[in-house]
């Protein structure tokens, strides 16, 4: 009887979840083999492979990082970022890869007391 449960549990999961295909992040390059990574969206990072996902997780650190004209890495905190990031592009698809950051770097800065100059 536990088994016919556990069995129908997986089997409905399996059903409700959509089998998504991969995409490789440079089917999303412009002719010239540019991204424009201020119109990517959630959507096609969390449907990008893992490998990718963090290629670009890390440039748009050190995008930020360059902006901040900060020099340091905290390798621990950037892969927290990092999941926070592609978790919340799972989840929001709809929204584009710049805003999913700015929700997760608010959210963390809010969580150590860090506030921002208006």
């Amino acid at each position: 009887m536990i088994r016919k449960a556990m069995a129908a549990a997986f089997l409905g999961t399996m059903l409700a979840s959509p089998a998504v295909a991969q995409t490789a992040l440079g089917a999303y390059a412009d002719d010239k083999g540019y991204i424009d990574v201020q119109k990517l969206t959630c959507a096609q990072l969390a449907g990008t492979f893992q490998e990718d996902a963090d290629m670009l997780t890390t440039w748009y650190s050190g995008w930020y990082n360059g902006l901040a004209r900060k020099h340091m890495l905290n390798v621990k905190r950037g892969k927290e970022a990092e999941h926070e990031v592609i978790q919340y592009c799972k989840a929001n698809q709809n929204k584009r890869v710049i805003e999913a950051i700015a929700v997760v770097f608010k959210d963390m800065r809010a969580e150590q007391g860090i506030k921002m100059k208006p």
